[in-house]
């Protein structure tokens, strides 16, 4: 499509759905500028430090919420994505593969500042509002157990799992809801539709709550070390956004091990990569594309599980980046979808504890080099035409260092300007669970949270409420005139500028707001290269979000 038929379609676009949304009555989740919005917010760390407390040692509490639905095959249920003609435009659960969870890590640094909980689940993405339910179902919880740990902030991320249950709404009986709420609005009666199904919604909550709880009780002293290892491209690839060049290929390590030798170690990681959508069909027909599965990760977790630690992953910035399983498959037959994120995420398991291991060491623990399987798989590549080749090829191990007791986190409130007509449409249809406040000119402005951490000495991240770009974060082509569809610079300078090199994002932090991509590089006019523009808030998030950045950037700096 030219420049000139993607101007006249964007054109289009905002014409047409801008005046169907227009005609429409403001949703149930619609207030005034004015409204407060602080209610279940915490704002993070009173102040900063910039050395750990004196006699200050890390404390980590672990737990994991099962929320896979017991009555999946009485009860209808939809998985978050991909309503396509590959799947024949159904996608209701009818198999279920592995869990659905939700991984709760709780620490305290021993400053008295308080515990910060990360909490990471399976699934598409959570929106505000549900993570407001989950940090006050969590207060009165503490309540009732008269828990005396005080919270320093409670943070809800989600692992952007497509073949998993719909928790945002866009994907569960999506005509239905449709009609009917547009009927509600227009009739200005009536009862809404909710976005996700509301009874799973309600005991996601609680189980979330409840093991959030629990991880803070289970808390146990002991000592942190971290690593980042660059893992090569090839897992890696830009699916669909040529302007935006910007391709981290580093997984970094967190492992706690705690004093008590009969309490379970822990791993945290973290990289960027989109799950593919393990429960689509294939093109051989094997299997119908509505399989509950948690994706990669799961596989991530069952492999460091069964070498004895207790694991959370935290996704990062993965607006177009997704898992790219070519040097997985090696050209070994897999029939169905689930099957390939399966391997690649069992490989990336075995990375993740060999990560200061010799080659020698891999080959000499049967969990990470299993002799059998791999002569099997090499013998189908050589029969199947396709090289093979092993995770530790060409293995340089990365050294780990220790992680004083320090933990700084800092969140902020943002407000976004709603231009999109689709998700302006979406708000007011009540599908899913966002603030939305009208501005006193008869705009919206979406409610969401930024924030910055630092662990230790060693790592820095920004918490992003959506698929960030990572041209945002560390800079690239559609950040420059040239390299934007606009022909003109991004008002402001990547992340890594503002913060520091070497900083790292962790996506769909404490909401899910789509796509977070450069205003001067937002066109939704051209689908084939701007797909994300779609599903996003409006051409201000970026520019919304990294002012909000350097406003946090100085809050930081008065605190410390």
């Amino acid at each position: 499509m030219d420049r000139k038929n993607i101007l006249r379609f964007e054109k289009f676009y905002h014409k047409g759905l801008g005046r169907l949304a227009d005609g429409l009555n403001d949703g149930p989740m619609f207030r005034n500028a004015n409204a407060d919005t602080s209610v279940n917010f915490f704002p993070g760390s009173p102040y900063f430090l910039t050395e750990p407390a004196e006699g200050a040692r890390w404390r980590l509490g672990y737990a994991v919420a099962d929320v896979t639905p017991r009555d999946w095959q009485t009860h209808d249920y939809y998985l978050g994505g991909y309503l396509t003609a590959e799947n024949g435009f159904n996608n209701k659960v009818n198999a279920v593969l592995d869990k659905m969870q939700c991984r709760i890590v709780a620490l305290d640094d021993g400053s008295g500042r308080g515990v910060s909980v990360f909490a990471v689940l399976d699934g598409i993405g959570l929106c505000s509002g549900n993570v407001k339910k989950i940090r006050a179902k969590l207060v009165r919880l503490m309540r009732t157990d008269a828990c005396e740990e005080k919270l320093c902030s409670v943070n809800v991320f989600s692992t952007h799992a497509h073949s998993c249950v719909d928790t945002q709404g866009l994907w569960t009986q999506t005509g239905k809801k449709l009609a009917h709420n547009f009927r509600v609005n227009k009739r200005g009666k009536g009862l809404y539709l909710d976005g996700p199904d509301p009874v799973f919604l309600n005991e996601l909550t609680s189980a979330v709550a409840s093991s959030m709880l629990d991880a803070i009780r289970s808390m146990t002293a002991g000592t942190m070390t971290y690593a980042a290892k660059d893992i090569g491209k090839a897992y890696f690839g830009n699916k669909n956004r040529p302007s935006a060049t910007a391709l981290s290929s580093e997984l970094v390590r967190f492992v706690f091990t705690p004093d008590d030798k009969n309490e379970r170690p822990a791993i945290i990681a973290s990289m960027p990569a989109h799950p593919d959508v393990a429960g689509l069909p294939t093109t051989d027909g094997q299997g119908d594309g509505r399989t509950l599965c948690g994706e990669y990760i799961y596989y991530m977790g069952e492999v460091v599980n069964a070498a004895g630690y207790d694991f959370l992953f935290i996704n990062g910035a993965i607006c177009a980046i997704y898992m790219n399983r070519g040097l997985t498959n090696d050209g070994v037959t897999l029939h169905r979808r689930y099957e390939q994120s399966i391997r690649y995420g069992r490989e990336l398991g075995r990375i993740v504890l060999s990560m200061t291991k010799t080659t020698e060491e891999i080959e000499a623990d049967p969990l990470l080099y299993d002799i059998e399987n791999v002569e099997k798989d090499r013998a189908e590549s050589e029969r199947n035409g396709a090289p093979h080749t092993l995770w530790y090829e060409n293995w340089t191990p990365v050294s780990e260092v220790p992680v004083e007791p320090l933990l700084n986190i800092r969140l902020r409130q943002v407000r976004i300007p709603v231009t999109n007509p689709l998700m302006k449409l979406v708000g007011k249809l009540g599908l899913v669970n966002i603030e939305v406040l009208r501005d006193g000119d008869g705009g919206y402005l979406d409610v969401t949270e930024i924030g910055y951490l630092e662990l230790g000495r060693s790592f820095r991240a920004v918490l992003v409420p959506g698929e960030y770009c990572q041209d945002l974060l560390s800079g690239g082509a559609s950040l420059t005139a040239k390299g934007s569809f606009s022909g003109r610079d991004f008002p402001y300078p990547p992340l890594c500028e503002i913060f520091g090199e070497g900083l790292h994002a962790f996506g769909l932090a404490n909401d899910a707001i789509g796509y977070i991509v450069p205003d001067n590089d937002y066109i939704i006019g051209d689908p084939k290269n701007h797909y994300h523009e779609f599903i996003s808030i409006g051409e201000h998030a970026a520019s919304s979000i990294t002012k909000s950045f350097i406003d946090l950037k100085d809050e930081c700096n008065e605190v410390i």
